[in-house]
């Protein structure tokens, strides 16, 4: 079984983007209707800048089943219109090389706009993970920075 374990921070300020591997990548996905249940799998549809992927994801927050499946753009871009629950989710991702790893910082756009989060996948939970100074509060516990909660509340949540 695939694995993800994942750290999420809050964007404390701009000074990720001197350490960026490349321009952002936007991202377009939404999420097929599960029954809304904790303990549902996610199935999320994505396009990432051209490509399409299908990812389905166990429960949980920090660790989680994770399978990933690349899609044609084509069959993406028609489920995000047609079966998936509104809205899509917008946002640009830009990968940052900080000690050793690569985080991914999400600027999301649309009503989410303004809300930066950095994610950092690792090997295991108990990886030791040094902090760059543009991190501020851990949210991977909470679950409300959960991509598919944040898309079903339409706004950013209040700290």
């Amino acid at each position: 079984m695939a694995t993800e374990v994942e750290r999420k921070f809050l964007v404390a300020g701009g000074g990720w983007r001197h350490a960026a591997l490349g321009p952002g990548l936007p991202f377009r996905q939404g999420y097929l209707p599960n029954g809304g249940g904790a303990d549902a799998p996610v199935v999320r549809i994505r396009l990432a800048g051209a490509a399409g992927v299908l990812t389905i994801k166990g429960p949980g927050l920090t660790t989680r089943a994770e399978y990933e499946y690349p899609i044609p753009a084509e069959d993406a871009a028609a489920m995000l219109a047609t079966l998936c629950v509104p809205p899509v989710l917008e946002k640009t991702r830009t990968r940052v090389a900080h000690a050793g790893l690569v985080w991914e910082v999400d600027e999301f756009a649309g009503p989410l706009a303004g809300l930066v989060l950095a994610e950092v996948e690792l090997a295991r939970i108990d990886q030791p993970v040094a902090l760059p100074d543009w991190v501020g509060r851990e949210v991977s516990g909470d679950p409300r920075y959960l991509n598919s909660n944040l898309v079903r509340a339409g706004l950013p949540p209040r700290p």
